[in-house]
């Protein structure tokens, strides 16, 4: 018998049956297991989806609420009617616009793109109220401190535009971007 063929085989069979027994020891896991933890996450998953369920439940509440204590107080003051947040609703904006828009983004107002929405966030000029609250002339200084690149914009509808924004009124927004021509 030729032992230079029968060492390699057997070692091969040796190392085939060591590795099989390495493999059930430290790999071990059984289909049991895994089913187990599918079950496990499966579990957690229908948790997380009954708080979800829950949690949307008290915003409708919470929002029904806010709303009809703004609606309750007809004549307060002046200066505690401007301190009243107005809600931001994105799903109206989407269905008027066609496209999702973020709370407080000044490239909502036609004329505003991100280099002057820049400009406008370094200023200190972060949301639509803020921006509606802003006399034309200090826009027209927000572009002056941009450079000569931003002279030529006229920012004399920008104002409106935000109030519109901020207050809700995408339908009268839009309509009246249409008339416009580049903000102006």
């Amino acid at each position: 018998m030729n032992w230079c063929i029968l060492i390699p085989l057997l070692v091969g069979a040796i190392c085939a049956i060591l590795g099989y027994l390495l493999g059930r020891l430290l790999g071990g896991g059984t289909h049991d297991d895994c089913n187990e933890k599918l079950g496990k996450l499966q579990a957690e998953l229908d948790a997380c989806k009954l708080s979800k369920v829950s949690i949307e439940g008290d915003l409708k509440s919470t929002k029904a609420s806010l709303a009809s204590s703004l609606a309750a107080p007809a004549a307060p003051a002046a200066s505690v009617s401007s301190a009243v947040l107005i809600p931001f609703d994105a799903a109206a904006a989407k269905a008027v616009f066609g496209k999702k828009i973020k709370d407080n983004d000044l490239t909502v107002v036609e004329g505003i793109g991100p280099k002057i929405q820049e400009l406008f966030h370094n200023n200190g000029v972060k949301t639509w109220k803020a921006l509606s609250e802003c006399s034309i002339e200090k826009c027209k200084d927000v572009l002056i401190s941009g450079g000569d690149r931003f002279k030529m914009h006229k920012p004399g509808t920008w104002p409106k535009q935000a109030k519109f924004a901020y207050e809700g009124k995408w339908a009268e927004l839009l309509k009246w971007q249409d008339e416009l021509d580049g903000g102006k």
